[in-house]
């Protein structure tokens, strides 16, 4: 499964980060913690380990997303949809290994009321949201290889 490749707002990042799949896949599926290494996400709930139809929660700024898991394959692959007022996500995240280190790829899609309206707007907020937990992720994951 991809993101929408139609919706009107889509953004892509990778990072190499210095660290195993197996180390990044943990810190990802570990919901609960995500406040503790991104500073932009205030709250995650989840009942449960993660997995295919898992429902959870989280809270970035004043938004609260609620998110269901459509597809898992360890430590490569995660999608998930997320819905909060006026937008419909889908995320995706591509774990691959290189050598001693891995490339960490995160893509969204928005639609929706404001993605419509806004479109270069919620683009450019989206792009900076990825490319952020991307740095969040990268400085976690290589603080707990070391």
């Amino acid at each position: 499964m991809k993101i929408n490749e139609l919706a009107p707002v889509i953004a892509s990042r990778e990072v190499e980060v210095e660290a195993s799949p197996e180390t990044i896949w943990d810190i990802i599926v570990a919901v609960d913690s995500w406040p503790d290494w991104n500073s932009d996400v205030k709250a995650a709930f989840i009942e449960g380990d993660l997995a295919v139809g898992t429902r959870f929660s989280w809270k970035a700024g004043q938004l609260t997303i609620r998110s269901t898991v459509l597809q898992m394959e360890r430590p490569h692959h995660l999608v998930w949809t997320g819905t909060t007022t006026g937008i419909k996500a889908v995320h995706l995240w591509q774990i691959e290994k290189r050598g001693e280190k891995a490339l960490v790829r995160s893509e969204e899609s928005w639609e929706g009321l404001l993605p419509s309206i806004l479109r270069g707007t919620m683009k450019r907020m989206l792009s900076r949201s990825i490319q952020q937990t991307l740095l969040y992720l990268k400085r976690e994951a290589e603080r707990r290889s070391l």
